[in-house]
């Protein structure tokens, strides 16, 4: 609405896609040549539809300081080849550990020292449960598909790689170094530190703001969601990085999902709709700086001028813990840009391992 007000040469008409019907739409519309002119993707899309030849080049059509402004690894996660076919939106870590402070109270624990490794995840749980019954312990993706997108830095941070070499070549799955992480989560369902079914999908935060989770891995969506639904927990809600296997915060516990917007391959307005691009995205600090104000600095903005305004705005107090956000990516990983095929394998093996299995 603000692009519209503020040009008569061009405006832009935006439609939303339910997530579940994107796929189908988008192939359907690129087969008839009437894609969208631009459109949102993840970060780990980009290089794949670049490749394919489904986006075009927008290096030209955007400010060269532009460019410079974004963080390196951003800007390389939309460069294929030497051009860039998105500019990014937004970033946020993808497994942080939200706990409730007066249940670990109630359970003997310290609210300010909350686990670190695996081993004192487990145990936090069976303390919790021991002190409330009716409470879950912990929660965290429990199925095959959300286990094959949530692991991926764990599957990282305790490996030292992911499970496909890098030029794509090689398996490296069977490594037994993964064994850890397949064992991580069969003891958190046999010791019954996680329930038998999940009370909600992963990206969902509710139960822990109802009282019925004392602690949860989750997005930093989900301090959003507590932050605008649940305002009377916030003084008694922890986060804090993921645990990893050992302790050590150097690993990578977390992974970079987020949002860019590219222009379709086919588009005969390429030059206008990356303008467009560089006008929400790219120029004028305002405008994307309001949306990071607007959803209450629980996102991280990839661009270095933006970044700094959001981190000296007092503003940011509306989120306790933007700080632990800031300092829970530095160890994060981008997602990685394979074929699903290779995620969901993994995420098929651990929900295996997790029920018991070999």
């Amino acid at each position: 609405d603000a692009f519209n007000a503020a040009h008569d040469d061009v405006q832009i008409q935006l439609t939303v896609v339910p997530g579940d019907a994107w796929e189908q739409k988008m192939k359907a519309a690129q087969a008839a040549g009437n894609a969208p002119d631009m459109y949102t993707m993840n970060y780990s899309a980009v290089p794949m539809k670049a490749r394919n030849g489904e986006l075009a080049p927008i290096t030209s059509y955007i400010e060269q300081s532009a460019w410079d402004d974004l963080e390196p690894r951003f800007l390389d996660a939309v460069t294929v080849d030497g051009e860039q076919y998105a500019y990014p939106l937004l970033y946020e870590p993808s497994a942080l550990l939200l706990y409730r402070t007066d249940m670990f109270e109630a359970a003997g624990l310290d609210p300010a020292n909350p686990p670190k490794d695996w081993a004192g995840l487990i145990d936090a749980g069976l303390a919790l449960k021991e002190a409330n019954p009716d409470v879950v312990p912990f929660q965290i993706a429990q199925n095959a598909v959300e286990l094959s997108w949530t692991t991926w830095a764990s599957q990282n941070g305790t490996a030292g790689h992911l499970p496909i070499s890098d030029d794509w070549s090689t398996s490296e799955a069977s490594d037994p170094a993964y064994t850890p992480l397949f064992q991580f989560y069969q003891d958190l369902y046999a010791k019954g530190v996680i329930a038998k079914q999940p009370l909600s999908p992963y990206g969902d935060a509710a139960p822990l703001g109802e009282g019925k989770l004392a602690m949860m891995a989750n997005g930093s969506w989900g301090i959003s969601l507590l932050l605008n639904s649940y305002p009377d927990v916030i003084d008694k809600l922890g986060v804090a990085a993921m645990p990893t296997i050992d302790g050590d915060t150097s690993r990578s516990s977390a992974t970079l999902g987020g949002w860019t917007i590219g222009v379709d391959a086919k588009s005969k307005k390429a030059e206008l709709a990356a303008s467009a691009i560089s006008w929400l995205l790219a120029e004028d600090t305002t405008v994307p700086k309001q949306y990071f104000i607007d959803t209450k600095f629980t996102k991280l903005s990839p661009r270095l001028s933006v970044a700094a305004e959001l981190a000296e705005d007092p503003a940011k107090s509306v989120n306790p813990f933007y700080d632990v956000l800031v300092e829970s990516t530095k160890s994060a990983i981008l997602e990685p840009t394979y074929d699903w095929q290779v995620s969901l394998a993994m995420g098929t093996a651990l929900e295996k391992a997790m029920l018991g299995g070999d």
